[in-house]
């Protein structure tokens, strides 16, 4: 069964009385194990696309299922639900918070959750050593290169075991060595532990990588590739 089933799937925003048209009629399916990346020009429905998704954004018109449910049937806080059990985050800008350690950082999903405990803590000290991370491990983001903050945001996304990543520019803000690296320990996640994973990028870095390549242009899936 495929994690996500788009039908038709349309997004019209209204502003001042005037309507625009980030998706015009997609269909897609997003299944276990994948490695895919949405690429497209700057307004193309890329990050709506990757909200819809992510139980971020509704769609206006289509059948979007996710695990099987029709998310047109479900109700807010299901929708919250759902995404703190079924999907990981990794964001551009890190999106880590100041004032936490890295290791706070990552157990952050699982404070929301209510569902901190010292094995937990453990796993997350454990997640973060495997990534290379050991003298890290008590530091706070302003201590970290963006590099290492984006291996913490990664073991934050990955620590409540997601079904889907959804990663948003990931590698934009990093030079090659760190992107390089970025996409090897996300490649590797992909392929030893199954991890899913949705790319939102415009990186060459990164496209030539994934197994599955989606062109978006003016709001509708115009090529698509395997590799």
């Amino acid at each position: 069964m495929p994690i996500a089933k788009l039908t038709k799937i349309k997004k019209c925003y209204h502003a001042d009385n005037f309507n625009t048209w980030a998706l015009r009629g997609i269909d897609l399916l997003i299944h276990p194990g994948e490695f895919i990346a949405v690429h497209g020009p700057s307004g193309s429905g890329k990050s709506t696309l990757c909200n819809i998704i992510g139980l971020i954004d509704h769609p206006s018109e289509g059948i979007f299922t996710f695990e099987g449910m029709d998310i047109g049937k479900t109700s807010d806080q299901q929708l919250s639900n759902m995404r703190r059990k079924y999907i990981g985050f990794i964001f551009q800008n890190f999106n880590l918070i100041p004032v936490l350690t890295a290791v706070e950082n990552v157990l952050l999903p699982l404070q929301f959750k209510g569902a901190v405990t010292t094995a937990n803590r453990f796993n997350a000290i454990e997640l973060l050593e495997s990534f290379g991370l050991h003298k890290e491990i008590s530091r706070r983001p302003h201590e970290l290169s963006g590099g290492q903050q984006q291996r913490v945001s990664i073991a934050r996304a990955i620590i409540t075991n997601p079904t889907i990543i959804i990663a948003d520019e990931p590698t934009a803000n990093l030079d090659t060595h760190n992107a390089i690296s970025i996409i090897d320990l996300m490649l590797d996640l992909n392929q030893v532990k199954g991890t899913t994973f949705l790319f939102s990028t415009h990186d060459s870095r990164l496209l030539d990588r994934v197994g599955r390549k989606i062109h978006l242009q003016d709001g509708l899936i115009i090529d698509e590739a395997r590799l």
